[in-house]
């Protein structure tokens, strides 16, 4: 929000610097992100003088250039060629002096320059109103008739405005401070605390009267519980046109640019004190009525963007007797808007419903000064007022009368509410004891009422403009607020009960899987939730799941909530492999989402998308590309991390995956890991193989919270290898050997390795050799062979029988 420092000095008498006055807002709340410089013309006209043409002789060297002796003040006449065709002896011209910059309309700044022009030369530049940023006009030379003095500055005979503008980031919450007169409000409490005692100016409307009732528009309001309040009134025989350059600036200083002088007034008051209003064109009102009514569903409006917006039946519209003018508090309408042409206007001050505005607003996809205060909530008790001071203002800019009562629809006022604040819990909240006066006094400054004072606390009236303030500790949080959190001493002791976290519980063990996964080379990701429901259907929902679809999209191709993460995984990949980075690991923790019989479901998991090589390119060897249980791998260790090892692995049909892996613990599928399938490959632009792990992380959690961890001394025995050459059915997955053996021998072994796979036509068929390596300790002795040999045999006796393995 943009606040003019000279515009809130017109309701605060204050000679404080801009940045000291930043300060105090800031330690009220109104944070000043930044201070802008804003001068009416750009530039200010530095440099640029009054000067008088001496002479104009024609240029020896060109038939449309003149050379002119120029009067600037300074005793020594200036020589300066001029190509204006207007230029003549006696007149009075703005010169650019040597060195000034020029900030023309429509073109970049530049220097002026001594130079020759055809030979002639040339020290300054008699102006036009286009290149001094003034005007538009570049038909000649700008000729001032005035009475200063030659050499007078052109800042001051053109009463160049300067002003400071305050960037302020406004929280939702305060809806009174979105204004000029809002922010003088809290500036006067601020230098209330600081012994500096200032009333606020309010603009006076004493001067209005009706000056006769020949145009009497009726109002209507069938839905009063959507306009509270409702107010009018018209003004004919005005004239539509620009507005003075004083409006002009206040408007262009906070970012708005000029339209006419009716259409200004409205949004100066608008930013002046908070109230929205809007001027409709009184000779477009059909049968003299305005109505404020909600619409059948489907009924079509263009609005002054020519766009033609199709009504909800909840949307409060502004009609006349036979069709829509407005929406309500949101936009006006194309076909009573105002124009040059238009000479009488009905114009509306009203409070609307903040949360009809609010889903108006964003059915429509509207977001507009109007509807960023009508949606927080407005002062209700300025709605007359405002109409007031916007009418005597159009009056006054734009001519004409007023001509018609002023009707005020407002049948249920808005009453004051009550709060009891307890000083025990002021003092409690704050943490420091603040005299009463102090308190008092602060919440005078607040314009909150102390209707009465008991030893325990105040009874307090809170107006209806604080639409934030409705407890005790909100009415706490503006004293505090405006007496400083910087005036509440440090305390010397913190009492605090600490108690040690626990490490089972969810975002802990999170942190420790993202860490063990970034130490594996791994980045995590973070990524859209939303997805093109094309990429949903490729996947293969439980029977009676259903995607999600969004309600109120932004585009179709994010229209739908994502039924796995394969998508956001694949997207990544996909924006990393178009920049070239071709060696990737991925990890993300996210949500799934699902619909089954009316209830929605969503479901957390932490995905790994791999792709590439494991290393890149170097003279060592060459690189070697992440392959399908190097994936595996990735997948079993995060699930050893969580304390998971006892599962079984059975092969996947899924449309995921080209082929894959479940794994399966205690009858709960716990992870899903394989190959992507190329279709969806194809989809995310990917031409080369990816593996993708999902893995459940409920189940993941609650394995971690069951882990216990277990130290043990570094052995000090030697550790010793054996090795078979087991012969199997082709079918037997090397897990079942590792199952078998950790069964058969719980004591010495310490791991089970895989170190080569053959298959041949030197072997039966339907068969395959694994080489398997055994390793076997103790921690207490050296092993003896006897050990060793009998350990080997209870393991080759076990590989027979379960599996009718032989040894090769």
């Amino acid at each position: 929000m943009k606040i003019s420092y000279n515009w809130l000095k017109q309701f605060i008498e204050i000679d404080w610097t801009a940045e000291k006055t930043g300060e105090l807002l800031t330690d009220l709340g109104l944070e000043v992100e930044g201070i802008e410089p804003f001068e009416s013309v750009k530039g200010g006209l530095q440099g640029i003088v009054l000067g008088e043409v001496l002479s104009c002789e024609k240029h020896p060297n060109a038939d449309r250039l003149k050379v002119c002796s120029v009067d600037v003040g300074t005793g020594e006449n200036l020589q300066i060629v001029c190509g204006a065709p207007n230029v003549a002896k006696g007149q009075k011209v703005p010169v650019a002096l040597v060195g000034t910059t020029l900030y023309p309309v429509n073109a970049d700044p530049w220097k002026v320059k001594k130079g020759k022009i055809r030979g002639v030369e040339s020290h300054g530049m008699i102006c036009a109103e286009d290149e001094m940023g003034i005007g538009e006009d570049h038909e000649g030379i700008m000729v001032i008739d005035t009475e200063n003095q030659i050499g007078t500055p052109c800042s001051e005979i053109f009463e160049i405005e300067e002003d400071q503008v305050f960037e302020i980031g406004l929280t939702p919450n305060r809806a009174d401070a979105m204004s000029h007169f809002g922010v003088a409000r809290d500036l006067r409490a601020g230098l209330r605390q600081k012994e500096i005692n200032k009333e606020l100016i309010t603009p006076s409307v004493s001067s209005f009267a009706v000056d006769n009732r020949s145009l009497r528009i009726e109002i209507q309001v069938e839905n009063p519980e959507l306009a509270p309040r409702y107010c009018g009134l018209t003004i004919s025989n005005l004239i539509v046109e620009d507005s003075p350059d004083w409006l002009k600036n206040r408007l262009k200083a906070i970012g708005l640019s000029p339209i006419n002088n009716v259409v200004d007034a409205t949004n100066y008051v608008m930013h002046e004190l908070g109230q929205p209003l809007h001027a409709f064109d009184a000779d477009r009102i059909h049968g003299k009525k305005v109505v404020v009514k909600r619409l059948p569903s489907g009924s079509e409006f263009m609005t002054l963007d020519g766009e033609l917006r199709t009504l909800h039946e909840e949307d409060l519209m502004i009609c006349d007797a036979e069709k829509p003018m407005c929406i309500a508090g949101v936009f006006g309408g194309i076909n009573t808007g105002v124009t040059n042409q238009t000479r009488s206007i009905f114009l509306e001050s009203a409070y609307f419903d903040p949360v009809s505005i609010r889903k108006t607003a964003k059915r429509h996809g509207l977001n507009t000064d109007a509807s960023f205060r009508f949606e927080r909530g407005i002062d209700i008790n300025l709605v007359e007022y405002a109409l007031t001071r916007a009418a005597i203002l159009i009056r006054d800019i734009a001519g004409g009368d007023i001509t018609s009562d002023l009707t005020d629809l407002y049948p249920k006022k808005f009453e004051d509410s009550n709060v009891f604040l307890s000083i025990d819990k002021i003092h409690n909240l704050i943490g420091d004891e603040i005299p009463r006066d102090t308190l008092m006094s602060i919440m005078a400054s607040l314009d909150i009422q102390v209707k009465s004072v008991t030893e325990s606390g105040f009874g307090l009236l809170i107006p209806p403009y604080r639409v934030d303030v409705t407890r005790d500790v909100d009415v706490i949080e503006e004293i505090l607020r405006v007496y400083g959190y910087n005036n509440i001493p440090d305390k010397q002791k913190v009492m605090a009960s600490i108690t040690p976290p626990k490490g089972t519980e969810p975002h802990r063990i999170q942190e420790r899987v993202a860490d063990r996964l970034s130490g594996q080379g791994f980045f995590e990701i973070l990524g859209n939730s939303l997805c093109n429901p094309g990429h949903n259907a490729l996947l293969n929902l439980p029977d009676g799941h259903e995607a999600v679809a969004l309600v109120n999209p932004l585009s179709q191709e994010l229209s739908e909530l994502r039924g796995d993460m394969i998508f956001s995984g694949l997207a990544s990949l996909s924006h990393n492999l178009n920049r070239k980075q071709t060696d990737l690991k991925l990890y993300e923790f996210g949500k799934v989402y699902a619909i089954k019989d009316g209830e929605y479901l969503e479901s957390d998991r932490v995905s790994m998308v791999l792709c590439g090589n494991k290393h890149r390119e170097a003279w060592t060897g060459k690189p070697e590309p992440m392959g399908f249980f190097y994936g595996k791998a990735a997948v079993v260790q995060l699930l050893n991390s969580v304390g998971l090892e006892n599962w079984t692995e059975e092969a996947l049909d899924d449309p995921r995956f080209k082929e894959g892996l479940r794994f399966i613990s205690d009858g709960q599928v716990i992870a899903d890991y394989g190959v992507v399938s190329p279709q969806l490959c194809t989809a995310f632009d990917i031409d080369q193989e990816v593996l993708y792990g999902d893995l459940r992380w409920s189940r993941l959690v609650e394995s971690a919270r069951g882990q216990e961890i277990v130290f043990q001394d570094i052995p000090k025995y030697p550790e010793v290898r054996r090795d078979f050459a087991l012969l199997i059915e082709d079918g037997i997955p090397f897990r079942e050997i590792l199952e078998i053996a950790r069964k058969t021998e719980r004591k010495l072994l310490q791991d089970v390795r895989l170190f080569d796979v053959y298959t041949g036509d030197s072997l039966p068929d339907g068969k395959k050799s694994y080489a398997v390596s055994f390793y076997l300790q103790d921690p207490q002795k050296t092993l003896k062979d006897k050990q060793i040999e009998k350990t080997m045999e209870r393991l080759q006796k076990a590989f027979e029988s379960e599996l009718g393995a032989e040894l090769r």
